[in-house]
């Protein structure tokens, strides 16, 4: 149950009463004797580590999580030495120890790799700093027993690595923001970089604000070749996205690029930032999703970038930034969107363009697009119209929005009505009507309850069940989203 409003919808939910609470308490389950047994040992962290080389390999988990829990870091770096899985996923067990549990867990490492002769029962080839891998720790720990089978990990292990061989590989999340390093992660570089025979692999990078020469410093020591998503949300300029791309070119196997704000200032070496950037994207052959917030660049060079991706898109996002409709031609043609699932161009300036290129491009997506989003384009009947044919051939289409643009009334009519045919059509965003407003651009009241009204007839005439949501158009003199009313119109 929820109040719909602008925000979204809020749940009402009803308070535990005292009752729920006590019966929650009474019923908590007790600890286990093995977690018992495991609390007992690591009382005497020199007996615990002594016993670590008879001890059985289905206890070492519990007994790691119970010495992590109890900050016994000497019994940690012990058992990263004698550890019996190819992986150890600590990462899973807390987001990101904390700064003497890492250490320990390194010095562990430290002393495995210093090592000629490797323990009996070695077979760590994987660190995994992720937040990831809950279910090992869960089935180890018994809350997961009913679910996997005992030796599901220690099965696997044996499978697939017999022992440890080649360098050992550190999986982490770069989180990089403002002008330094969390302390773990910082210390997690330092340590990277005194060590050869080790690979720092990363899956995900994301900026969130860094000087790009210590970014640059932090991306030397990982292998690029492993990253699969990078996301910048941070104000660059061109100049600074040039000092990347080397490097996202280097991140061969990226699916989904993120790339927020880059200005655009006026220089005689733009052509050469933009190239480099171009340049680079041809390297990226498994590129699934791009999304481009701001990018002030791409005006007049869009298709300059588009000629230089070489792999279908199923997402694409270009937002709050100009183009020329030369660029929306280019789009239109491109040959990387024949298999698009989503479309973002929200925040672009098409009210001077010919409807001509969003009709192409719509035709080209039509059998694949499944998310339509035409925010705030400045589009008015005309765009719509002439996209009304392409738009009931979107069988696969679940969600549209093209609210915030210049709508009449007779245009929403034959909006909803070819649009009644997607049955997959989920999530409907629309504009309230130019009927609802007055002729200073200010909501009107009672015309906004009467389009409602007149929006509601033409569902419950359609038939079918549906739900679509109105948004009205900021204060032309304010800003100020006045929402009359927010609730959904649902025709059963």
């Amino acid at each position: 149950m929820g109040l719909a409003r602008e925000g979204g919808l809020v749940p009402l939910t009803l308070p535990e009463d005292s009752f729920q609470s006590r019966f929650r308490m009474v019923t908590r389950t007790p600890p286990r004797l093995l977690e018992l047994a495991a609390k007992s040992l690591l009382k005497d962290e020199d007996l615990a580590i002594a016993a670590l080389e008879y001890l059985p390999t289905e206890l070492f988990p519990l007994l790691f999580m119970e010495a992590l829990a109890g900050r016994c870091d000497k019994t940690l770096k012990a058992m990263v030495r004698a550890w019996p899985f190819a992986r150890l996923p600590l990462g899973g067990l807390t987001q990101m120890p904390h700064q003497k549990a890492l250490q320990a867990v390194l010095d562990g490492l430290d002393c495995l790799l210093a090592r000629k002769v490797r323990p009996r029962r070695w077979k760590l080839r994987v660190l995994d700093l992720r937040n990831a891998s809950r279910n090992f720790w869960s089935m180890w720990s018994g809350a997961r027993v009913h679910e996997c089978p005992l030796t599901g990990p220690v099965a696997e292990d044996s499978l697939r690595m017999k022992g440890p061989s080649g360098p050992l590989t550190v999986f982490v999340d770069l989180c990089l923001r403002e002008r330094t390093l969390d302390e773990c992660l910082a210390n997690l570089i330092r340590w990277a970089r005194r060590r050869r025979s080790l690979h720092l692999c990363c899956k995900k990078v994301t900026i969130f604000g860094m000087p790009i020469q210590n970014i640059k410093e932090v991306l030397n020591l990982v292998q690029l070749g492993c990253v699969l998503e990078v996301e910048v949300h941070f104000t660059w300029q061109l100049s600074t996205l040039g000092k990347f791309a080397p490097y996202l070119g280097r991140m061969s196997n990226v699916r989904r690029l993120v790339l927020s704000h880059i200005h655009k200032p006026s220089s005689s070496s733009e052509e050469k930032h933009i190239g480099r950037f171009t340049s680079q994207l041809l390297r990226l052959r498994h590129l699934r999703k791009l999304r481009m917030e701001s990018p002030a660049f791409l005006e007049g060079c869009l298709g300059q970038m588009l000629r230089c991706l070489k792999s279908p898109l199923e997402a694409l996002s270009i937002t709050n930034c100009q183009l020329t409709e030369s660029d929306l031609a280019c789009l239109s043609q491109c040959p990387s969107i024949s298999q698009l699932k989503e479309l973002d161009l929200s925040g672009l300036s098409l009210a001077c363009f010919s409807p001509k290129p969003l009709q192409v491009l719509l035709e080209r997506v039509a059998a694949t697009i499944q998310d339509l989003v035409l925010e705030y384009c400045g589009l008015s009947d005309t765009h719509l119209e002439a996209i009304l044919p392409a738009l009931s051939h979107c069988h696969q289409l679940q969600t549209f929005s093209v609210r915030g643009n210049h709508l009449s009334m007779a245009l929403m009519e034959r909006l909803l009505r070819h649009t009644a045919g997607l049955s997959r059509l989920s999530l409907e965003l629309y504009p309230a009507p130019l009927e609802s407003y007055s002729s200073q651009g200010i909501i009107h009241p009672g015309r906004f309850a009467q389009a409602q009204a007149e929006l509601l007839g033409i569902l419950k005439d359609l038939g079918l069940p549906r739900t679509i949501w109105l948004r009205t158009n900021p204060c032309p003199h304010c800003g100020s989203k006045i929402v009359y009313d927010s609730d959904p119109f649902v025709s059963c």
